[in-house]
């Protein structure tokens, strides 16, 4: 089984390939706040055991192998996620560090048990996709807010980029998952909109916040 370091190389390969088409030394070092010689080092290894396939400047890519186990990751570290804001209290600003510590917890029985436990949750606290046990995501349509337009009636279906600051903003504002929204006015000065909740007075979005989150389509 791959160390802890080797999971959290493998992860950081993957949740870059979800943003571009390689993953680069230099942006794997900096998401593991780590060295890039280190980094080449751990590239290499992996690509020795087949996780990864490494070629210099042009990237690190997922095997077959590397991808699955890295869903694993995920899955586990989404349904941490959802124990720890669900059935322990936790804010969803508040979890990702501890899901980061107990992702590593190999037990296939406990995260099967968990799994169950919780009801089979498909998307966790943040409105990420939550894998299921053969690696399957489930896909939904969604957008970002800052595409909508004046009238359109939506509803928070995830938040991206999601750190702490953003979180605890969103909170203040009563915006959470579920969230629904109707887009009153988007000004073209600087690309922030008011949007009114269903209850309660409207207020204004920066393009910045809008950007970080994905909708669906709501109801009138």
């Amino acid at each position: 089984m791959p160390t802890r370091s080797e999971e959290d190389h493998i992860k950081a390969v993957y949740s870059l390939l979800q943003e571009g088409d390689s993953a680069f030394t230099k942006d794997i070092a900096e998401r593991l706040q780590n060295k890039a010689s280190s980094v080449t080092v751990m590239l290499k290894k992996l690509a020795e055991k087949g996780f990864l396939k490494h070629e210099p400047y042009y990237g690190a890519k997922l095997t077959v192998k590397g991808r699955a186990f890295a869903l694993q990751l995920v899955r586990r570290h989404r349904l941490w996620e959802t124990f720890l804001v669900e059935r322990l209290g936790f804010g969803w600003d508040e979890v990702h560090e501890v899901a980061e510590q107990l992702e590593h917890v190999k037990s296939e029985k406990l995260i099967d048990k968990l799994d169950a436990y919780l009801g089979k949750p498909h998307f966790d606290p943040h409105g990420d996709p939550i894998p299921d046990k053969k690696g399957v995501i489930r896909e939904r349509k969604t957008r970002r807010l800052d595409s909508c337009a004046v009238g359109d009636h939506v509803r928070i279906a995830a938040v991206s980029g999601t750190t702490d600051g953003l979180l605890r903003l969103l909170d203040s504002k009563g915006l959470r998952i579920g969230t629904a929204l109707m887009v009153q006015e988007v000004h073209p000065f600087d690309g922030s909109m008011d949007v009114k909740p269903k209850s309660g007075s409207a207020f204004s979005l920066s393009k910045d916040v809008s950007h970080h989150l994905q909708v669906e389509k709501g109801k009138p």
